[in-house]
């Protein structure tokens, strides 16, 4: 770009990375595939800046760019290339111990991972990024009441994945 919105973006792309990497680590579940996920997505946006920059919203727009982005990559990753058989060894946590919170997010990441990526990309988008029923309708292009079906139906999966009874169940059984 020659046009002197350099700075601009660079600016932009800097404050905003620590926030970006958040919302890709809800998405993914995968430090790596968020970072992946992120570069995807500012690359993606540098090659837009000169027509964004003009953009209202510029955090939605962006945001719309990686929720799709994490879409595409789920509805292609059944032909990604893996370079490795497993997943290298992490770290060990400095604490040496794992504690129940730790656990707890553990096994709602796995269960939030087999739930359908739009369902899944509703979920992390009303519940862990705190957006209204509108703003993810935005994000996602699609109707608020699409929203709240693929919410109701996501929750739904989650319930059933996890073991628990449907609230319906629940109450049923208080009577």
């Amino acid at each position: 770009m020659d046009d002197g919105s350099d700075g601009a973006y660079l600016a932009y792309v800097h404050g905003r990375i620590p926030a970006l990497r958040r919302v890709a680590y809800l998405l993914s579940g995968d430090e790596t595939q968020a970072d992946d996920l992120v570069q995807e997505t500012i690359t993606k946006l540098y090659a837009r800046w000169p027509r964004i920059a003009a953009v209202e919203n510029i955090d939605a727009y962006v945001h719309t760019m990686m929720v799709r982005a994490f879409l595409d990559e789920k509805r292609r990753g059944w032909w990604r290339v893996r370079l490795w058989g497993a997943a290298p060894d992490r770290a060990a946590s400095s604490s040496g111990a794992t504690s129940s919170a730790t656990d707890d997010r553990t096994v709602l990441r796995a269960a939030l991972a087999k739930v359908p990526p739009r369902q899944q990309a509703v979920l992390v988008l009303r519940f862990l990024c705190d957006r209204p029923v509108a703003e993810v309708a935005e994000i996602l292009g699609c109707s608020e009441g699409t929203v709240k079906s693929q919410t109701a139906h996501g929750l739904t999966a989650l319930r059933k994945i996890l073991g628990e009874p449907s609230p319906a169940v629940r109450a049923g059984r208080r009577s």
